[in-house]
C-alpha cells in the first residue's frame, strides 16, 4: 500500500493530467535554484486524497501527462517501467518527474 502519496487527475481539452506527490510535500515551499524563490507544493495541484498503489497506477497508465514529486512516487513510477531511472531530476532536492505520452500518427 502506497497510502503515503496523494493524486488528482485534471482533465484540460483532451489530456488527462495525473499530479501525485509524497503526501508530506504538500503545503511545503521549495526552493527553486539560487534566487531565493519557492515554489509551494499544493493539494489544489497534487490532491490531497491518499491514495493505494493500484489506483495510482491505473490513472498513471491513462494520462497523457504526468507529474510526479517525491521519492516514493518517483520510485514506484520506476519499478513499474513508466519512468527510467534517469528520466528523474529534482526540485528543491526532492525527486521530480513528467512524462508526457505523445500520441502515435
Amino acid at each position: 500500500m502506497e497510502s503515503g502519496i496523494v493524486m488528482r487527475v485534471h482533465r484540460v481539452r483532451s489530456e488527462m493530467v495525473v499530479a501525485a506527490c509524497d503526501a508530506e510535500l504538500v503545503d511545503r515551499d521549495l526552493p527553486v535554484g539560487a534566487s531565493g524563490r519557492t515554489v509551494r507544493i499544493t493539494a489544489y495541484f497534487y490532491g490531497e486524497r491518499r491514495v493505494e498503489r493500484e489506483e495510482l497506477l491505473f490513472h498513471l497508465r491513462r494520462a497523457t501527462i504526468v507529474n510526479l514529486l517525491g521519492e516514493r512516487v518517483c520510485r514506484l513510477a520506476v519499478e513499474e517501467g513508466l519512468l527510467d531511472a534517469e528520466g528523474t531530476g529534482t526540485l528543491g532536492g526532492v525527486p521530480h518527474a513528467e512524462i508526457i505520452t505523445v500520441p502515435e500518427g
